[in-house]
């Protein structure tokens, strides 16, 4: 019966042929720094389970802000701990894809024919630095405040465009009421659209061309093939 109800939906959706191409491909030999791909993936998955848990009590106003997360840490049944892992994760996140860029520059990874591979590769990277600005504000007290001024100095200093740069972000001309909403809406709806669509094509291409050897594993197989 489940095999037949298998075959039924594979002839209309195929989900056997994804299936092999994920799960059974064959890869080249590889090594710890191949996981990281996959350590930030799992990264991402916790945020985004945790970050809609904590949407459920967070209040994105000046006036309550603060107040919201201090009850989430004090009052919530294990808030604390969805908070601490959403906090850590956050961290966690930016060290592995910093480290995962490094892996695949020293393995040539972002050569033909990975590229696009590689394009969206930084496109998540920047991505992910973006989340870090704008969640940083969202507890609103004097550390996330004055913090978020600082960074936002730094975009003011950007040639031609940086007054106006500054001012687009914080909503004005200076940090207020609209910067925690600005940052809020783009945190909670605008860049987690943006990093599900990107990193479903980064696993696409991933499937795609598969993973990349080392580069000394590739000389290999390039020594061995002229032979024959």
């Amino acid at each position: 019966m489940a095999t037949r109800l298998g075959d039924w939906i594979d002839q209309r959706s195929g989900w056997r042929d994804t299936w092999n191409r994920v799960f059974l491909a064959k890869v080249p030999a590889i090594s710890w720094g191949h996981t990281l791909g996959a350590a930030t993936l799992v990264a991402v998955v916790i945020l985004i389970v945790t970050g809609v848990l904590l949407t459920v009590y967070y209040v994105a106003s000046p006036a309550d802000a603060h107040a919201s997360v201090q009850y989430i840490n004090n009052s919530v049944p294990f808030g604390w701990l969805i908070r601490g892992l959403h906090h850590w994760a956050a961290s966690a996140l930016v060290v592995l894809a910093v480290a995962h860029l490094i892996r695949v520059i020293l393995h040539g990874a972002y050569k033909y024919p990975r590229e696009f591979t590689w394009f969206t590769g930084i496109a998540l990277l920047l991505l992910v630095f973006a989340f870090g600005l704008t969640g940083s504000l969202l507890p609103w007290d004097q550390r996330a405040y004055w913090a978020t001024q600082v960074r936002i100095e730094i975009f003011a200093t950007v040639p031609m465009i940086g007054d106006w740069l500054a001012r687009f972000i914080q909503g004005g001309e200076e940090l207020s009421g609209l910067t925690l909403s600005r940052f809020y809406a783009a945190h909670v709806w605008l860049f987690p659209l943006l990093l599900i669509g990107l990193v479903l094509i980064h696993l696409r291409l991933v499937v795609r061309h598969g993973v990349s050897a080392r580069p000394r594993d590739d000389r290999r197989r390039r020594t061995r093939a002229g032979h024959l």
